[in-house]
């Protein structure tokens, strides 16, 4: 779609939330479509840093996320200290949270994309990922319908970082927690290599301001893969193959209320349409080029997107919901995700270069 019509599309799409459904959905799908803008035009692939950092020892992606972390923490930390109606994500360490985050990380290496990746390629056009968006939204509803099941094999309560050692304690913490990570990253690249360029730094405080602004506006940290799973449950529900009341996890009163209203006044829903908005503002001016896939890649592929869903659920969250949002509000359960999803990502890296993706 050339640029000039897809922005009436976009404005026509403002212009409505703001006059059918309220002021702030509006503007939150415009910080949708700055985060989609930022994640296309600066290629900030939290998948392919990682992937970059083991095969080439390249900090570069790595690096570009832990000063995004620490940006977001910066502001976060203390709007969470200073406003007690804004809530940070919070996520219980659980065997839920420690498969979720391995088989998660694994999974996004071979569907090259993480949840806002996913979104992002998919707006690029990026055939895979377009496929994958459907059947990551399904199998993460179906997580959602387990998860009280995954939670009963064990969990403790949330750990909030500000809780036990307040706004300056947990900023403290999470800073040095960050540059003990890249000292790790330093001693596995060894020296001589280039650490930021402008595309990660651009694209690092870009998603800062919109990730603050995201809080700011919705009360609650940026989150991708929520509005996967209800998007799939609002169908279920639609077509009479599931009942909300019955499960634990959808009849939650925040849960059950967003499966009964219209899905426009979920906040996550409309940034994500947003970053889909934005990563096609992207794809009007810079044509993404890609290769043709074997049968045996796109089964992989797709199957690997459908799991990506799922474990996503159990790991409560993605590479945003909950690493960036985890990590950027104080959250242990972020902290856990990290090295989980990593290991995953070290046989998921594996899996990718056996099929050649």
């Amino acid at each position: 779609m050339k640029r000039l019509p897809l922005a009436a599309v976009l404005a026509a799409f403002f212009v409505f939330l703001l006059m059918a459904v309220s002021v702030r959905q509006a503007v939150l799908m415009l910080v949708g479509v700055g985060m989609g803008a930022a994640l296309a035009g600066a290629r900030f692939g939290f998948t392919t840093g990682w992937r970059q950092l083991i095969e080439q020892k390249d900090p570069q992606g790595v690096a570009g996320q832990a000063l995004l972390l620490a940006l977001a923490s910066l502001a976060a930390l203390p709007l969470l200290g200073q406003f007690s109606e804004l809530h940070a994500a919070l996520g219980p360490p659980s065997v839920s949270l420690l498969v979720g985050a391995f088989v998660f990380g694994l999974t996004m290496q071979i569907a090259d994309g993480c949840g806002s990746g996913t979104l992002y390629k998919a707006g690029l056009g990026v055939p895979l990922n377009m496929a994958i968006l459907p059947l990551f939204a399904l199998g993460s509803f179906l997580g959602s319908v387990h998860l009280d099941r995954w939670l009963a094999l064990g969990q403790v309560a949330p750990v909030s970082f500000s809780a036990a050692l307040g706004t300056a304690g947990a900023l403290g913490l999470t800073l040095l927690l960050l540059a003990l990570t890249l000292l790790g990253v330093r001693a596995w690249v060894g020296p001589g290599r280039a650490w930021l360029t402008r595309r990660w730094v651009i694209g690092a405080l870009a998603l800062a301001v919109l990730a603050t602004l995201n809080l700011l506006l919705a009360g609650q940290p940026w989150g991708v893969v929520y509005g996967f799973g209800l998007w799939a449950a609002k169908a279920s529900v639609a077509l009479g193959l599931f009942d909300p009341a019955a499960n634990a996890f959808w009849s939650q009163p925040g849960n059950a209320q967003r499966v009964t209203q219209t899905v426009l006044m979920d906040v996550t829903t409309i940034t994500n349409v947003g970053i889909l908005g934005g990563a096609l503002w992207i794809a009007a001016r810079n044509r993404t080029e890609t290769r043709p896939l074997t049968g045996t890649q796109w089964a992989i592929g797709l199957l690997a997107g459908f799991v990506m869903g799922y474990s996503s659920r159990l790991a409560f969250g993605c590479n945003i919901g909950a690493m960036l949002s985890g990590i950027s509000t104080g959250s242990l359960h972020g902290w856990l995700w990290v090295p989980l999803a990593f290991a995953g990502t070290l046989i998921g890296v594996r899996v990718r270069r056996r099929y050649q993706f």
